[in-house]
């Protein structure tokens, strides 16, 4: 691990979830002195506008339940560019710690021998959820905020399904579309209200991002309205102060 951008070494970048003024300025120095970017399928396209001509971008997409860079593919790619001496960032949407496979990439580094650092960048949750007006903790309401992902199924069948149903719990959940049918029986399942507010914001920060406001009971059907990455935010609704402003609201 290394604290300096020097050549042959790799920084693993949050590109936040879009908006370029949302990217930290130590991420943007980054990006600024890199030599090669291993690049995410979803960096909003006023980060990639950002990047230097002389820079080399290397395409490592992912796509859920599509098509997909092998990880030993994008870990040959890092390594081979840092050991040519380039000053490689690693460009993640959103903060590379979560749901980013930022681990399996720092074991594959090690194993190398190559020096890295973390970048971190802002979450869609956080993003998300000041669209909506909204705090992911609040006092009296909930003391804990949980985030998941539904593409993980063995890891999402074993959430603590009971309390998230219990009134007042707050959770993020991404990538979580395609089991939203699944996220709403489990919860009923465990008590939840059908009327418990559920809020999907699709495109997050981005210009054309679309907030679906919904319930529990109405949270399948919602989904099916988003084509683009949308946050699943669990327990929250849109400040109805919102309503009086321009906004992307659809119910």
């Amino acid at each position: 691990m290394t604290t300096s951008f020097a050549p042959g070494t790799i920084a693993l970048v949050g590109a936040g979830p879009g908006d370029p003024d949302l990217l930290t300025l130590r991420a943007l120095r980054a990006i600024r002195s890199a030599d090669v970017i291993v690049l995410d399928r979803l960096i909003g396209q006023g980060i990639l506008d950002l990047i230097p001509d002389t820079a080399q971008r290397i395409d490592a997409g992912k796509e859920g339940f599509g098509p997909s860079t092998p990880q030993a593919q994008i870990h040959a790619a890092m390594i081979g560019a840092a050991r040519d001496g380039a000053r490689v960032v690693r460009l993640k949407s959103g903060d590379p710690g979560i749901f980013g496979r930022l681990e399996e990439e720092l074991d594959a580094l090690d194993a190398a021998g190559i020096a890295w650092q973390i970048v971190p960048g802002l979450t869609a949750a956080s993003a998300a959820a000041a669209t909506l007006g909204q705090p992911l903790t609040a006092r009296g309401r909930n003391g804990a905020l949980t985030i998941l992902t539904g593409h993980d199924v063995q890891g999402f069948a074993d959430q603590d399904w009971r309390g998230l149903a219990r009134p007042g719990a707050v959770a993020a959940i991404y990538m979580g579309k395609a089991a939203s049918r699944y996220l709403q029986g489990r919860l009923m399942m465990h008590g939840a209200p059908p009327d418990t507010p559920v809020t999907l914001v699709e495109n997050a920060s981005r210009p054309d991002q679309r907030i679906h406001a919904a319930t529990l009971a109405t949270l399948p059907a919602t989904a099916q309205l988003c084509s683009g990455p949308a946050v699943i935010l669990w327990g929250l609704a849109p400040r109805a102060a919102l309503s009086a402003l321009p906004a992307a609201l659809e119910a």
